[in-house]
This record gives structure tokens, sequence and C-alpha cells, in this order.
């Protein structure tokens, strides 16, 4: 058994004697310094993985299982809560604790256990179909009150468990099982909706770059506060090749566009770099990069700790059904309240108020209250 001591991820770190942003792992009891290296075998639980030949999900799941470690978290005090959908199986893998819930109310559910539990690091598996149908209105409410645990949406743009409906994020015209005649609903883009209910960290990132992949989900854990990791999955049953255009290296160079913070907005190869300027009235553009300097425009250089989202919104927008240009990283990550502190700091107030912790007599006399009857 892994020995752990009292000891617990700070509050806050200091740089240069400046308090930092709060760790999203703060309170979480850590390994005792000793203790022997956590391995991916250790998080490998040992259930058969049921997916597809070639889905997208064994990659991220791998990814996972070998970040994981680097948390220096007990097993026990990580928890994957999933809803319905290929992905959601995603708790049977790994060797914590988890719970495979409701369709579309993962977020709900992590909330309470987050919010009752600050010694759990809470992670939500979802995927487009999971999220943002059936379970839109759980997602935006986590969004909007900042729940500290951490939200991947496994985005493949097609409902894959059901065997190949169209889904929230499916592109307009395209053909399905229950669009014959091809999708007349226009898509969710899932950045944008998470930015819009003002989420504090929004990223987006894809199942075949496992450094990139990692790099994400390591700040996304590492974030307090509700994280939304929004992850390109390929399902090679019923949408095989919806990425293939950023995901071949002779396309990806001229259309993914790396957001980076502090960096100016450019994309592709050297000789060809174009950037991202802010045109008159305020529309985003890339031009050659050689021209900016002599059309003196406003070059947009990226703020992913900018308060006001409209610029990371701005950015979300520059996705099109083409691929021409399609953000990756980290969009938006600021620091504000969560709503689970805030519910454990009014809780401690009441004890407090009411002369301290309640006892199983005061319980009993509760709900032995006027208002009761005895029926013999």
């Amino acid at each position: 058994m892994t020995t752990v001591e009292n000891r617990t991820t700070p509050d806050a770190t200091t740089t240069n004697g400046a308090a930092a942003r709060p760790s999203g792992l703060a309170g979480i009891p850590l390994l005792a310094p000793d203790a022997a290296k956590q391995t991916k075998k250790e998080f490998t639980s040992d259930q058969e993985v049921r997916w597809c030949p070639g889905c997208g999900d064994y990659a991220i799941l791998a990814a996972v299982q070998g970040f994981l470690p680097e948390l220096g978290l007990k097993r026990e005090n990580i928890t994957f809560v999933s809803g319905i959908g290929c992905s959601s199986r995603f708790p049977y893998y790994l060797d914590t604790y988890g719970m495979h819930s409701i369709h579309g109310r993962a977020p709900s559910i992590a909330t309470g256990l987050a919010t009752s539990r600050p010694d759990q690091n809470v992670w939500v598996v979802t995927g487009d179909g999971d999220a943002l149908s059936i379970g839109g209105n759980h997602l935006i409410h986590a969004l909007r009150r900042n729940v500290n645990l951490t939200i991947l949406l496994f985005n493949n743009e097609i409902y894959g468990l059901t065997k190949g409906q169209y889904s929230p994020t499916s592109r307009v015209g395209q053909v399905t099982k229950s669009t014959p005649m091809g999708s007349v609903d226009q898509p969710f883009n899932p950045v944008s909706l998470a930015l819009g209910a003002e989420a504090t960290f929004v990223a987006r990132t894809m199942d075949s770059d496992r450094q990139h992949l990692t790099g994400i989900l390591r700040a996304a854990a590492e974030h307090r506060g509700t994280s939304l990791v929004e992850i390109y999955q390929n399902c090679p049953i019923f949408n095989d090749g919806a990425f293939d255009l950023i995901k071949d290296r002779s396309q990806q160079e001229a259309r993914v566009v790396h957001l980076r913070d502090g960096e100016p907005v450019q994309v592709g190869p050297e000789d060809d770099r174009k950037t991202l300027v802010r045109m008159p009235g305020g529309r985003l553009e890339f031009v050659a990069a050689a021209s900016v300097e002599a059309e003196d425009l406003e070059v947009v250089v990226h703020d992913a700790g900018a308060e006001d989202p409209s610029q990371a919104f701005a950015l979300s927008r520059l996705d099109s059904p083409e691929m021409t240009h399609v953000p990756m990283g980290i969009f938006r990550s600021v620091s504000r309240p969560t709503y689970d502190d805030g519910v454990r700091a009014q809780v401690r107030s009441a004890i407090d108020t009411a002369g301290g912790p309640a006892t199983d007599d005061d319980l009993a006399a509760l709900l032995r209250g006027r208002d009761s009857w005895t029926v013999a």
C-alpha cells in the first residue's frame, strides 16, 4: 500500500514574492516524498477496453493514464464521472474512483462531489452528444458556476454509441442515419459556447497529438475552477476522417493556429507565414506576415489571461467547416472564486453561527420537530 503523510498542495504558489493563482489541486492529499513514483500501469484497471479498433478514445485514454502519475495524488483521491456514450466508458479503464452516471448529467453529479469532497480531484468525461444535447443545460451551469473540476469533451461530431446519428456538432449537410438528406441544423462550437458561459479555462487539443494533449491536460488540472477541454477525436466507424485536414502533416502547418499566450497569433510555414490582424470594424483576418508593418494593421497578440473573453471568443470563431484555420491551445485561463469554495465557506459560517457542528442528537431533534406525527 502506498504510504501517505498529512501533506497537501499549497493554496497558492509564489513567484518573486507575489501570490500566484490558486492550484486546482489545493487541499488534496499528496503522496509522501519518499513514496515510490507512480506509473501508468498503476492507473490502468483490469477491465478489457471495449472501443472500436482505431477509435481516438484509445489515444486519449493512454495519454490520461500516462499523465495522472504526474499529479502526485493518491488514486483514491481522484474521481472520474462520465455520462452516457462511447467516451463515458472511461471510468472503467482507470484504477481510480469513478462513476458511469446519467445521460448528460455528469457535470451536475461532479458538482455535488467536488463541493462535498474537497479532497477529491474531480474529472468529467463526456462527448459532444452527451454534453451538448441532453446535457447542454448542465454543462453551461457548471461552467458558469466555476466548480473546481476538469471536463474533457470528446468531439467526434457524431453519435457513436447509438450507431451514427448526427450530433450537436455535426456539420450542416452531413448525411447520417438520422439525416439521410443532410443535416439542416447549425452546429455548436463547444469552445465558443464555453467562453459565452464565462468559463475560466477553455482549451482545445486533438487525440493524435500526444504531446499537445498532455500539456493541455496538465494546465487544465492545475487550474482552480472549471476547466473545459475540447478534444477532437476520430470515430473510424461512423464519421471517419472528420479531422483529416488538420491531422495530415502536409496540411497541418498551414491550418492549425497554435495559441501561445503573449505571442502574436500566426499560422503557416516560415516562408509563407500569416499573421492575424484586427481590420477596421474589429474583424479578424489573416494577412501575409511581411505586409503587416507596411499596412500598419493591429496585430492580435494572444492574451489567455484577459478578463474580457471577447478576443478569445473572436479567436474561436476562426473555425470553419473547411478547416481553413483551426485554433488549438488554451483560449482562456483566468482566476475567479469557485462555486464549491464559496459553498463550503457558507457552511463553515453557518456552523460557527450555530455554535459548532451538529450532533446526531441535533439531527434527531430536527427530524422530530413540531411538524411531525407518530403513527402507531
